[in-house]
């Protein structure tokens, strides 16, 4: 057996239509899943889709624009991949929302608010939707795209990182909840990685020669990077591993 075959397996992918999500996107399909690509705009979804599925086979991928802010827009996706792909096997809660840089104390409610709603509770609401399904079917692998923010402290991500920690708790949480069912619960806390998301962090000359100055790898990464630990959880060669959280960041947490 091939430990990091996904072949027949339906995976759902948040913020897949760029970044991170796309690069596990597509390597999750590399490797055999079926995916569906979701994010707000449902022509950038259908883009990453049509190249899936020139590269990998007409029914690899589809597309589902989902706001993750709207419940509703959740369940309309969970329905739809499992009406066009099957029963979710895998499930990779990628998208986020940072409305806000800068101290605690400059964050409006408003702000604040939309980062834990969107970086929290609408893991808690997708995951809710889709385990309850491999738990019946006694196997599952869902997927918290976390970040190391979630494990230190940060003068300018101060929301970013309490929303980021919180998902590592939520993790531990669903994994114990889960695990008598044979569903696992896991975390990927990234470094900074060259996306769209982070680009006003990795852009500015001076935060890119502080943060590549003190990581180890003297670089920051790439979504790819990422997207091999995620086909790590997914896949036969994590089965006994729940609850936990891989760092993907150069060094920086243990420089």
């Amino acid at each position: 057996m091939n430990l990091f075959d996904l072949s027949g397996r339906v995976a759902v992918i948040t913020g897949s239509s760029r970044g991170i999500g796309r690069a596990i996107a597509e390597r999750f399909a590399e490797h055999g899943a079926k995916v569906a690509i979701s994010s707000r705009k449902l022509d950038a979804c259908g883009e990453v889709a049509d190249a899936i599925n020139a590269r990998h086979g007409a029914g690899r991928a589809i597309a589902v624009a989902a706001n993750i802010s709207s419940k509703e827009a959740l369940h309309r996706l969970v329905d739809e991949a499992t009406a066009q792909l099957g029963p979710i096997d895998l499930l990779v809660c990628n998208a986020a929302a940072n409305p806000y840089y800068g101290p605690m104390a400059g964050i409006s409610d408003e702000q604040f608010r939309k980062v834990l709603d969107n970086n929290i509770l609408s893991n808690h609401w997708l995951i809710g939707m889709v385990a309850p399904g491999m738990c019946e079917r006694r196997r599952g692998s869902i997927v918290i795209v976390s970040s190391i923010g979630g494990l230190r402290g940060s003068g300018i991500l101060g929301a970013y990182c309490i929303s980021k920690a919180a998902d590592l708790q939520l993790a531990r949480n669903l994994a114990v909840e889960y695990g008598p069912y044979g569903v696992r619960v896991n975390c990927i806390a990234p470094g900074l990685i060259r996306t769209d998301f982070a680009r006003a962090l990795w852009e500015d000359p001076e935060l890119l020669a502080q943060r590549t100055a003190t990581t180890p790898l003297r670089r920051i990464g790439e979504p790819d990077e990422i997207a091999g630990a995620a086909v790590f959880l997914a896949s036969p060669a994590s089965t006994f591993m729940t609850g936990q959280v891989i760092v993907v960041d150069g060094g920086v947490t243990v420089a």
